[in-house]
């Protein structure tokens, strides 16, 4: 089996999450053109309880697996392996029918009383059979992270993805004759269908791996064959006993990711049934919700593709300061990290604020949702900083801290998402308040945590230079877009405008020492071309 180094390794991760994330963009995209505003509400609607259920099954799973495969193939143990992976197998493909007929018994009651549209129910239908999908896959993927092989987790991600376009578009077009709700649950059967050639995929790549090894038996020091898998399985210490290992890693990370995804699953149940009390009828909040969480929210995340490439670049680079003590490298690289984060989201803030209207309507044809973008473009900045300074706290052995602060930021998101959203005066736009309240004060409850930990003294004066580039673009790409007639086509003079503002930009940050070419070279993404 292929190994690879830990940066290879995490290269190779890394490289797949950011093709994955702008390969997902498309149907964002796409599908509100198929099913519309009130159909991805649906979708999304029922999509957070699917997160919760894997979360809970598998939310650490892969790295107690990973942890234990590693721990036993540096002792010699390949059994030891087969034996982790079998246990895992057997409690997570359990665990995941149990919640799968969970989930399709309790759809009915779930899409009636829990939240106010019951034509959740067909997608809340179509989700259920992906939980044991996404529990197998999730396992393998942990057995060969754990093998420092990551290749076929990457590569299962990649042709999950491409399936998942293809599918979801596909049959959402196929069953959206039938209903919008058909139609989001088209969507979500091609989720599922992504899922499955996703987990065909890593299945391959085991298969593989096995015939390989079969062909070339390990050897220990002394040359001769290490016991075969049969032999360690009958001197093992049992099911009971290695479940009790792997639970015992895995249940506090579970925790900790449950806590976005009770937080994800609550947002969605609260702002369902605050427009409810608002008086706003069933079909105009689902499609409000669909426009919020299912075009807006995508819009304003796509700069997490380069943000987390940084956040990930920056963790090892600190915990290797740290380890050294070296507190001065340590401030060095958080700055410079910080300070790349909100120059490359500065210009998406720019564009998105400024020319919302156009944007929608060129992305998603439909210039209705506009003000949303709009009202939240500018506070995106404290979204696209909250990166590095989590990575900083994770880096640090601080993560308790972080999930701190998540939650903190979690309850007040909620308690102003009933409070502002079930208001007639608000709507949605005041579960839009809630959500943006939630970045500022989870980005400086972090901000806070990394400079009592660091005494770091947050570069005040390069965000300020970051806000005045970014209000400079703002306003010359208004002015190129509404003043000067380039084309007649708006999609056209979009792109002229986002180009030549955005040159306006880079030039600015120059000048105000805010970029140079080593900073560059700090993010994967570019590196290979400013070396």
């Amino acid at each position: 089996m292929n190994k690879q180094t830990f940066i290879h390794g995490t290269m190779i991760l890394l490289a797949a999450g950011i093709i994955n994330r702008l390969l997902g963009f498309i149907p964002r995209i796409l599908l509100p053109r198929i099913i519309g505003a009130e159909g991805v509400g649906l979708y999304q609607l029922g999509y957070p309880f699917f997160i919760v259920l894997v979360t809970i099954i598998t939310g650490g799973i892969p790295l107690a697996v990973a942890k234990l495969i590693a721990e036993a193939e540096s002792s010699g143990q390949p059994g030891r392996s087969a034996e982790i992976l079998r246990t895992s197998l057997i409690f997570t493909t359990g665990a995941g029918f149990i919640f799968t007929f969970a989930s399709l018994l309790g759809a009915s009651w779930i899409s009636s009383h829990v939240l106010p549209d019951s034509r959740v129910y067909h997608p809340f239908i179509a989700m259920s059979p992906m939980i044991v999908l996404v529990a197998v896959s999730s396992v393998f993927r942990g057995y060969f992270q754990g093998k420092q092989n990551m290749i076929p987790s990457a590569s299962s991600s990649i042709l999950e993805t491409l399936a998942r376009i293809v599918c979801v578009l596909w049959f959402s077009y196929l069953m959206f004759p039938m209903g919008v709700a058909y139609g989001a649950a088209g969507a979500m059967l091609g989720v599922a269908a992504g899922e499955v050639v996703g987990m065909v995929v890593i299945l391959w790549h085991y298969w593989r791996s096995k015939h390989s090894e079969a062909r070339n038996p390990l050897l220990d020091p002394q040359g001769n064959e290490t016991m075969n898998t049969d032999q360690e399985l009958s001197s093992s210490k049992g099911f009971v006993s290695n479940l009790k290992h792997i639970l015992r890693i895995a249940i506090p990370v579970t925790g900790g990711r449950l806590v976005g995804s009770l937080s994800y699953l609550m947002e969605s149940i609260t702002t369902a049934q605050s427009l409810a009390i608002a008086g706003i009828t069933t079909a105009i909040a689902t499609a409000q919700y669909g426009a919020l969480q299912g075009m807006i929210i995508p819009l304003l995340l796509l700069p997490g593709a380069l943000t987390s490439s940084l956040a990930v670049s920056l963790v090892p680079s600190l915990a290797e300061a740290q380890a050294r003590g070296d507190m001065r490298t340590i401030h060095l690289r958080l700055h410079q990290s910080l300070r790349l984060a909100l120059v490359t989201g500065g210009p998406f803030a720019a564009i998105m604020y400024v020319l919302a209207e156009p944007l929608c309507l060129l992305i998603y044809n439909n210039a209705d949702i506009a003000g949303m973008l709009k009202i939240m473009a500018p506070f995106a900045l404290f979204l696209y900083a909250q990166s590095p300074l989590q990575a900083a706290l994770q880096a640090l052995d601080k993560p308790g801290r972080a999930l701190l602060n998540t939650l903190i930021g979690a309850i007040i998101k909620i308690s102003l998402i009933f409070y502002l959203a079930s208001n007639p005066s608000f709507g949605i736009y005041g579960a839009i308040i809630a959500i943006i309240v939630n970045f500022a004060i989870v980005t400086l409850l972090h901000g806070y945590s990394v400079s009592r930990a660091l005494h770091y003294r947050i570069p005040f004066l390069d965000i300020l230079k970051v806000i005045c580039g970014t209000i400079i673009m703002a306003g010359a790409a208004g002015y190129i877009y509404h003043e000067l007639t380039i084309s007649s086509l708006p999609g056209v003079q979009l792109i002229v405008a986002t180009v030549i503002s955005g040159i306006l930009y880079i030039a600015l940050s120059g000048i105000m020492g805010l970029i140079d070419l080593h900073d560059l070279r700090r993010i994967p993404l570019l590196r290979r071309w400013f070396r």
